[in-house]
């Protein structure tokens, strides 16, 4: 049996979304960041980077969120090629969003949206790298139904960090292509399934929210809690 241990976040999502996609069955054990968890002895065992999301298949435990979802995918046999190019293409745009559309994503938040002092030569660098990278995968798109041929692994962990956007404050919708592939993926009953894990996300934050959810965030930067 799989644990997955978590919380809702773009990365967290990742791994509820595959478990769902692939039908695994999987016990869910969040993970309060707030309270720092993620960093307690018993955690650091299963995830020596004090990171989410991690798993545990009967007592192996995986952590990094794009090395979880090639391991789920060579243990089911699914969302991933079997030839070397096939593979390859999977791996080269699971690469670009784990080295790319992720941390760039995650910088454009902490001074966009965490940061009390709005630094805008710093918000402009994260903004316009999120854009640039939006617009690779627009490019591409325009001319592919996902991102290495069949929906993969690539689109799950991809479509998990674009559909947030607009909390980095970029709008998707000028980017067409990315758009119409955002709306595809997320209609699929299993990425509406894994987006409820471990707990269902409000459609959208009441101001209010969004300011205590960015304070508490702000709180784990500056402790290095996330």
């Amino acid at each position: 049996m799989i644990t997955l241990y978590t919380a809702a976040t773009p990365n967290g999502h990742k791994v509820s979304v595959a478990l769902e996609e692939m039908q695994l069955p999987y016990a869910v054990r969040p993970i309060d960041l707030m309270r720092g968890e993620q960093k307690e002895e018993w955690f650091l065992k299963i995830c020596p980077n004090g990171r989410i999301p991690a798993i545990e298949d009967d007592g192996f435990p995986v952590f990094e969120s794009g090395a979880i979802l090639i391991y789920l995918a060579e243990k089911t046999g699914s969302f991933l090629p079997t030839d070397a190019k096939g593979r390859s293409r999977v791996f080269q745009w699971l690469m670009f969003q784990m080295g790319g559309i992720g941390p760039m994503m995650g910088q454009a938040n902490v001074f966009f949206r965490y940061f009390p002092e709005k630094i805008k030569p710093a918000i402009d660098r994260y903004q316009g790298e999120v854009k640039r990278l939006f617009g690779v995968l627009d490019r591409h798109l325009e001319t592919h139904e996902y991102l290495a041929g069949d929906y993969s692994i690539a689109d799950i962990a991809t479509w998990c960090w674009t559909r947030t956007a607009r909390w980095s404050g970029v709008d998707p919708e000028p980017f067409q292509h990315m758009a119409r592939w955002h709306r595809a993926i997320a209609a699929r009953p299993a990425v509406i399934r894994g987006l409820e894990v471990p707990a269902p996300m409000p459609v959208a934050m009441s101001d209010e929210d969004a300011r205590k959810f960015s304070e508490a965030a702000r709180t784990m930067v500056e402790t290095g809690r996330p």
